[in-house]
């Protein structure tokens, strides 16, 4: 399964572009939709919209190989997109180890999509940021009910 349109452009809406390398909340030197620099790769000129949209397309293709890979329950497509767009934000190992990822798997889809909504914090503080995130992941999981969700 690919990421479709939505999913993209719930990244593209959560993460906003920027031309210029900037330091993510976390440190992290990323630029474009959130694309976190790799090792000896470096825009001190910065990069286009298309640049950034052809990034976007690879580093949501990583996200959702770790998508189909953890997960072991048929997805609809907005599941999936749900999924690859926390994914992308947190990464995989917090997608693998998560609560969510327990419960989907046992066939709890529900559960599972309550528990996007936890995943809003910043140690003890929420951040509004990435509770309008999680509160975008729980609607777009929601938009598909009628596709098939047992394996």
């Amino acid at each position: 399964m690919q990421v479709s349109d939505a999913g993209l452009t719930l990244i593209r809406n959560s993460e906003g572009f920027r031309s210029t390398t900037y330091n993510d909340p976390a440190g992290i030197p990323t630029i474009g939709y959130g694309h976190k620099l790799l090792p000896g790769e470096s825009y001190p000129n910065g990069i286009t919209e298309a640049q950034a949209e052809q990034l976007l397309a690879s580093d949501a293709a990583v996200a959702g190989q770790a998508v189909e890979r953890l997960v072991t329950v048929t997805l609809s497509q907005s599941q999936f997109d749900a999924l690859v767009d926390f994914c992308f934000n947190l990464g995989q190992g917090r997608l693998g180890g998560s609560t969510l990822l327990r419960d989907l798997n046992a066939g709890e889809f529900d559960a599972a999509r309550q528990q996007l909504l936890l995943w809003d914090h910043s140690g003890t503080q929420v951040v509004p940021g990435l509770q309008v995130r999680r509160q975008a992941e729980f609607a777009l999981w929601g938009a598909n009910v009628s596709a098939p969700q047992t394996a």
